[in-house]
């Protein structure tokens, strides 16, 4: 089994996890534009409670997106630095992905609805289905505005969807189908490194270190989804 570290700052939460042998060591805490300053630390302890030494990593995996701009650069600049100097690859997963995945994780949720504010009156949107503890994507991932977002199978299905993520404050400006489909379970989800270094270490173990998915660390790279990064900022807010 691998050994991989996993770090987040996609959100207002910032947390590391380490996988060893499916063991997972993990602190996550909600620090709001402190990123910065939390995130070296949070390694740091998460390396000493596992009793792991940075050259026993054989790749480091962050949150890639969609979130915080500023957040997602944070993630994929600390990742890169620590990569480059160890000399080892990066495994770039999905937010939304590992939001879903602790879902089914905590709750047992087959198909996930993951819908996440995105400022601008725009979600986050992701719809997934568990599979042997894989959380799988069944369309792309898209930003819209919630009168746009779509469930990608048949509507008139009775299997429900559970519903997480802070863009579900927005459900009844939803299409009423969706809005039909999905029973909303935690607006307050946030993603978690725990669940990145989970999804990550299946990856690294399934492909035995040779999935397309584990790339350089140049590649480490958020992906953001808007194709710009500059809008009017709110107060207080990104």
């Amino acid at each position: 089994m691998a050994c991989i570290l996993a770090l987040d700052t996609s959100s207002e939460g910032c947390s590391a996890a380490l996988i060893k042998e499916g063991d997972v060591t993990s602190i996550y805490e909600v620090v709001p534009r402190d990123h910065t300053r939390k995130i070296i630390p949070m390694i740091q302890q998460v390396l000493k409670e596992s009793d792991t030494q940075a050259d026993q990593l054989d790749a480091i995996a962050f949150g890639r997106g969609p979130g915080s701009f500023t957040g997602l650069r944070i993630a994929a600049g600390v990742t890169q630095g620590l990569a480059y100097g160890l000399g080892i690859k990066v495994i770039p997963v999905s937010t939304l992905e590992a939001m879903a995945l602790e879902a089914y994780m905590t709750d047992g949720s087959q198909k996930v609805a993951v819908a996440v504010d995105a400022r601008m009156d725009e979600v986050y949107w992701g719809a997934f289905e568990i599979t042997d503890n894989n959380a799988i994507a069944l369309q792309p991932e898209c930003v819209c505005a919630p009168e746009q977002v779509m469930l990608p199978d048949d509507q008139s299905s009775e299997e429900l969807y559970s519903g997480i993520g802070s863009g579900w404050a927005f459900g009844e400006q939803m299409p009423e189908q969706v809005q039909n489909r999905v029973s909303v379970q935690n607006e307050g989800a946030i993603a978690k490194a725990e669940y990145i270094a989970r999804i990550a270490d299946k990856i690294f173990t399934v492909s035995n270190g040779c999935s397309s998915k584990i790339v350089p660390p140049e590649q480490a790279i958020p992906v953001y989804l808007r194709d710009t990064v500059t809008w009017k900022k709110l107060p207080g807010r990104e």
